[in-house]
């Protein structure tokens, strides 16, 4: 059987039109307060406080510093779903994040709980990458190649519910960046062992699975093929498929991605002494020149450990870097690159957002109620279980 790839997703202006099966932004209903509002830092104090306990506020690392300052947890995007979880009788979850993060907490979070995204057109340009109809598609062309059996999927946080859905309907897991490594040699010894035949597909993003291969795990690039959904059979002859042992998604973070080896280059050059420390999700060539790989918990760690007078070029979001800078005047931290690389759709998360959110709250009106279909959520909770029942403390990160 033979299909043709799935038709390219229409082409959405962030935050105008509808599309509730991709991670593009969708209308945001209601009226903002004037971002010139110079009273949005007192309304949101005054909201927040009249909701007391019943609402949680979680604030990503890479969201606005007027944002994070009422976020009641900072983290990465699994650590702030089960930050939720862990708060039953917290009703409203406000989550300063992007679509599929607010998807995960409310797959984790209980039927009582309702989770809350300031704007609906807050998403991820690499979850979008992966539509599940490309998805099914291709695994519809492991099945007619042969190499199906032999291929778990392992998928990145960073993905829609329906992507994590699809991994546990077909026995895979769930990944972190911190815990990548484990996902993979759990997956590969599903079928042999890493230094077996067994193959991974892994979603959304090329860079993620290309590092933690070579990388964390000592296998050869050759190893490796990378699956464009827009062309038939992903672009590859059965053999390469037959061939390879990880079969990456033509996805990556637009973020990470505008890290490149001249930015590396430029910043031994200018900065005596200085250490670069970047995130996984960014090319394997900016990976290998780097001192430090880490995920965003990682890189806070490690600067926070850091000798004072020690230099540092970060290779993450913009938002983190500079709060890093403030928090550690003592070192000298500067962005890798020297281009702004902000998350655009992060970055839509702002204080407006937040006052409408939460002042509907006090005034009674749930807005931007994130609802996963029962049927994906414990589909997806199946591949979110495996993750959590790897080995070692990094499957809990």
């Amino acid at each position: 059987m033979t299909t043709t790839p799935a038709a390219p997703l229409p082409l959405l202006v962030l935050g105008q039109g509808r599309d509730l099966h991709s991670e593009r932004g969708v209308e945001c209903p209601g009226d903002l307060p004037a971002p010139s509002d110079p009273d949005l830092v007192a309304r949101a104090r005054a909201a927040k406080e009249a909701l007391g306990d019943k609402v949680f506020v979680l604030g990503h690392h890479y969201q606005r510093n007027e944002v994070i300052e009422f976020a009641d947890v900072t983290g990465d995007s699994f650590k702030l779903a089960k930050e939720a979880a862990a708060r039953p009788d917290a009703p409203w979850i406000v989550f300063c994040g992007v679509h599929f993060m607010a998807e995960s907490a409310d797959i984790l979070t209980s039927d009582e709980q309702t989770v809350i995204l300031p704007d609906l057109a807050a998403g991820c340009s690499m979850a979008d990458m992966a539509a599940i109809a490309q998805v099914e598609d291709c695994w519809e062309q492991l099945v007619e190649a042969g190499v199906a059996d032999d291929t778990v999927p392992v998928t990145y946080m960073n993905s829609s519910a329906a992507i994590k859905a699809f991994t546990g309907r077909h026995g895979g897991t769930i990944c972190t960046s911190s815990n990548a490594r484990t996902a993979l040699t759990w997956a590969l010894g599903e079928r042999g062992g890493v230094d077996g035949d067994g193959k991974v597909l892994f979603l959304p993003d090329q860079h993620l699975g290309r590092n933690t291969w070579a990388r964390d795990l000592g296998g050869s690039l050759d190893d490796c093929v990378v699956w464009d959904p827009h062309r038939p059979m992903g672009g590859l002859t059965v053999e390469e498929l037959q061939a390879a042992r990880m079969i990456l998604w033509r996805g990556h973070c637009s973020v990470h991605g505008r890290f490149t080896t001249e930015a590396v280059a430029a910043a031994r050059a200018e900065i005596p002494g200085v250490r670069v420390i970047v995130h996984p999700e960014c090319r394997h060539e900016v990976v290998e020149l780097a001192d430090e790989v880490g995920s965003t918990e990682k890189i806070i760690q490690t600067i926070a450990a850091a000798p004072a007078g020690s230099a540092w070029a970060v290779g993450t979001e913009l938002n983190l870097v500079q709060r890093l800078a403030q928090m550690f005047p003592e070192q000298r931290i500067a962005f890798l690159e020297k281009n702004v690389c902000y998350c655009s759709t992060m970055n839509r998360i702002d204080l407006p957002h937040l006052v409408w959110a939460l002042e509907s709250l006090v005034d009674g009106r749930v807005v931007n109620a994130i609802r996963v279909d029962d049927q994906v959520a414990a589909d997806a909770r199946r591949a979110l279980d495996q993750m959590l029942a790897l080995p070692g403390e990094t499957s809990k990160d």
